[in-house]
């Protein structure tokens, strides 16, 4: 995923660590078993039809422009943290569980920034339809907003953090 630079990055205090040790950890561990793959496949002879040599380089493109992109995404990188005062607020770095109100299912979710939204770990980007529709919502509120199934209904049932 390589971010749109153009716009600020937001990130939470625990999505900025979270990057970080993603980072060190591909400069320390996943570098030098990119070389290692590198290496073993040109000992096989002609890179020119060396299939494992050509996936090795791949991999090593693939990796350093990970780097790169989590390089430059720590450094514009704005760490939000949630103020004090908004525990009952739903705001960038809350938890927030709703209920659907179709099919009366709970659902617990953290609002990130975009660079660390991942909806498969419910961490869902306060620039997305469902995000930006529950910033500013309090305990008990009922929103609905736009998904491409159609018409969401929920209702904000708890805020933590």
């Amino acid at each position: 995923m390589t971010p749109n630079m153009s716009n600020e990055v937001l990130l939470t205090k625990e999505g900025h660590a979270k990057l970080t040790e993603e980072l060190e950890y591909l400069k320390r561990v996943e570098k030098q078993k990119v070389a290692d793959n590198i290496r073993e496949a040109k000992s096989h002879g002609d890179l020119k039809e060396n299939a494992a040599y050509h996936e090795a380089k791949l991999n090593q493109q693939r990796l350093e422009g990970r780097i790169a992109d989590l390089e430059q995404v720590l450094q514009i990188a704005t760490i939000v943290e949630r103020p004090h005062h908004s525990g009952n607020v739903a705001h960038l770095g809350s938890t927030v569980t709703v209920k659907d109100l179709t099919w009366n299912d709970e659902i617990q979710m953290k609002l990130v920034g975009g660079f660390e939204a991942d909806p498969s770990q419910d961490l869902i980007s306060i620039t997305s339809p469902l995000g930006s529709a529950l910033i500013g919502k309090e305990v008990g509120d009922e929103f609905e907003y736009e998904a491409p199934a159609g018409i969401q209904k929920y209702k904000v049932v708890s805020i933590d953090g």
